[in-house]
């Protein structure tokens, strides 16, 4: 990017960065153009449909990531902790894994996001509405059932990636109690020394974080921990189930961290 702002302040982008811009967004739409009818194919055969994953697998490899992956998710169903960085988060993380998300309700207001979110069996919750907290939990344990993994990001936005911030516990109420078979895993999303360049905080847009990855010459280097699942006595309720987890992506980071010393 340059030195030059647009009328809204934000940063100026190059000619090179605007190809480079147009070059991925065409490609995500050929993409997108080319899975969308294999999807529904998939859908009216009633067969396991991999197509969302292909999909945001492909989105995630044309913004730049290049994913290396460390463990591996839990047999059978998973609910993934993940800590959170960036919108190339939930792309990169369905890729390698399946798994679906759970969204805030404010999302379900934007038609195209809605109808994409929706394909990949997004759970869309309204945090603040105790009335929905029932129906809440029956579509989270449905959509466990459907995809075989789920995934929150407990600190309830975006952080810069050298921490966490504190674990909220309102999301894992579909998990108190934990549904038979289900383990509930911690994972640790890493972009590495790149981590300034591609964490969206403050008071950054999320377009201005999506074009600044998307601008990006060389590629972002991304490792994914999948963390050994919480232990029974781990998991007697939400908060312990959030504390957990939390003090394991923390371990896991401070290990990494030493390491590289």
């Amino acid at each position: 990017m340059n030195a030059t702002a647009d009328a809204l302040g934000r940063p100026g982008i190059s000619l090179v960065g605007r190809l480079r811009i147009g070059a991925r967004l065409g490609s995500m739409l050929l993409l997108l153009i080319a899975c969308v009818p294999l999807y529904y194919l998939w859908r009216l055969a009633r067969l396991p449909n991999p197509w969302p994953r292909i999909f945001l697998g492909g989105i995630a490899r044309i913004a730049g990531a290049r994913v290396r992956v460390t463990g591996a998710k839990a047999q059978g169903g998973a609910f993934l902790l993940s800590n959170h960085v960036s919108w190339l988060d939930i792309p990169v993380i369905a890729g390698i894994s399946g798994s679906a998300f759970i969204a805030h309700s404010g999302l379900a207001e934007i038609g195209l996001l809605k109808w994409l979110c929706a394909m990949n069996d997004t759970v869309f919750v309204a945090r603040h509405d105790r009335r929905t907290v029932h129906a809440q939990v029956e579509l989270v344990r449905a959509a466990l059932t459907d995809t075989g993994a789920l995934t929150v990001f407990p600190e309830g936005t975006t952080s810069d990636g050298h921490g966490l911030l504190p674990f909220k516990s309102s999301l894992l109420s579909a998990l108190d109690p934990v549904p038979p078979g289900i383990a509930i895993q911690p994972l640790w999303i890493d972009y590495g020394p790149d981590m300034a360049s591609i964490a969206w905080v403050g008071e950054e847009h999320g377009l201005d974080n999506f074009l600044k990855i998307l601008t990006r010459r060389r590629p972002v280097p991304v490792t994914v921990h999948f963390l050994p699942p919480l232990a029974a006595d781990e998991t007697a309720n939400r908060k312990t189930m959030a504390a957990a987890a939390r003090e394991r992506i923390m371990a896991a980071m401070d290990s990494v961290k030493a390491g590289a010393r």
